[in-house]
């Protein structure tokens, strides 16, 4: 079943292979052997549909705001166009015609359907694959690269001055799923995170390799602990460094991607329970990594960038860093009546008091530095970088923030973002000349 799960569901054989049926889809049912009043009435029932698209996303994502933001732009002319092709298969079946032709109209809803889910997926293009868009991790497990000591302080001199690329250095690093003998265990929290995946640069693969700076990434939601994106980013900053970069961790804060625990002990588990006594104990002893909160960076993508935040703000004894990827200023703020209601029984102090701004209200932060990004295209979260950084400057961390050119929130801004943020952490990190 791994090529199935494989199949590449932005640009592949599968895509085209549906938008071709589709069409011919569409043209067959409109085509056929009839007067005017058949045309007419197939026209009418095109536009009917695509009003009551553009109709059903403004009700759902601009009036109830059902899924905490706007749908971007490239995803409506999908569903404009599977309400339409739909709406037109409903006449063909209500019409006179051969029951051959009802189900091939029948089967043209389907093909529709599926066309366009691929579609929106696309535009978003954040899940790449078949399997990834069902939560299925088909990538292969990655062998555990053990450390053979334990860094017990900061170097005398950052990595950036003392790094001699070796010759066994490879030209790129890699990443993937922990075996499953190597799995983070839940033994504080019990939370059923899923399986967490680690990035590895290419100097984390010589022989004798240096202890290096440290990023725990967290995805968005709906979403998976996806290595992919910050392993080619940091990939692509590797190859201007020599092959230096941090060793990423990447893990699941939400257990079932159709919810939001909110980075909290709460409703849907002990979340931060799970990250703070789980994941990064077993990060110190098992990832060969530097031990200051200058080296370690919290950073995370939409939902996940929410609890970058709320994490770096809560804990900076031990994140100095925090990068948010179109993160939400605090966790749950698309939908932050659901979640007062559903999180907290609608204790609006309850709320409040897990909010960043009222963490850094209460706390004095010596050396944190933050970089928050999001897409020009992407005003909700754009919004919510320039709150999220006004609050961060006002209690005293240090903050930069980048502006995505025509970004929107997909994977537009995710990569962009990761690229920005990241190259700006390199000089506080040790890996490059501040």
């Amino acid at each position: 079943m791994d090529w199935l799960w494989n199949l590449d569901v932005i640009d592949g054989p599968l895509v085209w292979v549906l938008d071709g049926l589709s069409i011919a889809g569409l043209l067959y049912l409109v085509i056929r052997r009839s007067g005017l009043l058949w045309y007419l009435s197939a026209a009418i029932a095109l536009l009917a549909g695509a009003l009551l698209a553009l109709g059903t996303v403004w009700l759902v994502f601009d009036v109830l705001n059902l899924f905490g933001g706007p749908l971007i732009r490239s995803a409506e002319p999908w569903l404009i166009g599977v309400f339409a092709g739909i709406a037109l298969a409903v006449l063909t079946i209500c019409w006179r015609v051969s029951w051959q032709r009802r189900v091939i109209a029948v089967a043209c809803i389907l093909v529709f359907g599926a066309t366009a889910a691929l579609g929106v997926n696309g535009a978003y293009g954040v899940q790449t694959t078949l399997g990834s868009m069902f939560h299925v991790q088909n990538r292969k497990p990655i062998t555990l690269v053990t450390p053979t000591s334990t860094p017990t302080g900061d170097p005398a001199r950052p990595l950036y001055e003392t790094w001699k690329p070796p010759a066994d250095l490879p030209k790129t690093g890699r990443f993937g799923p922990l075996p499953t003998g190597d799995r983070i265990p839940n033994t504080n929290s019990g939370f059923n995170a899923r399986p967490a995946q680690v990035y590895y640069p290419p100097a984390a693969l010589v022989k004798d390799p240096p202890a290096l700076p440290f990023v725990l990434m967290m995805m968005g939601q709906p979403g998976d602990p996806d290595a992919k994106w910050v392993g080619e980013a940091l990939d692509a900053i590797a190859a201007d460094h020599q092959g230096l970069a941090p060793i990423a961790l990447v893990v699941d804060q939400l257990g079932d991607p159709s919810v939001d625990p909110l980075c909290i002990d709460g409703r849907y588990g002990k979340v931060e329970t799970y990250v703070t006594q789980d994941v990064l104990p077993w990060a110190k002893a098992n990832l060969h990594i530097l031990q200051s909160p200058k080296d370690w960076t919290v950073a995370g993508y939409s939902a996940g960038g929410s609890c970058a935040i709320y994490y770096g703000a809560k804990y900076p004894q031990t994140f100095g860093n925090v990068v948010s990827v179109s993160g939400e200023e605090y966790p749950g703020a698309g939908l932050p009546a659901d979640n007062l209601r559903v999180m907290f029984n609608g204790d609006q102090n309850a709320y409040d008091a897990i909010k960043p701004a009222t963490i850094m209200a209460k706390t004095t932060y010596v050396d944190t530095e933050a970089f928050f990004s999001a897409g020009t295209a992407d005003a909700v979260y754009t919004d919510m970088m320039r709150r999220a950084a006004s609050t961060a400057t006002a209690a005293g961390w240090k903050v930069q923030t980048f502006a995505i050119p025509g970004g929107d929130h997909g994977a537009s801004s995710l990569t962009g973002g990761l690229d920005q943020t990241l190259r700006a952490l390199y000089p506080r990190i040790g890996l490059q000349r501040p």
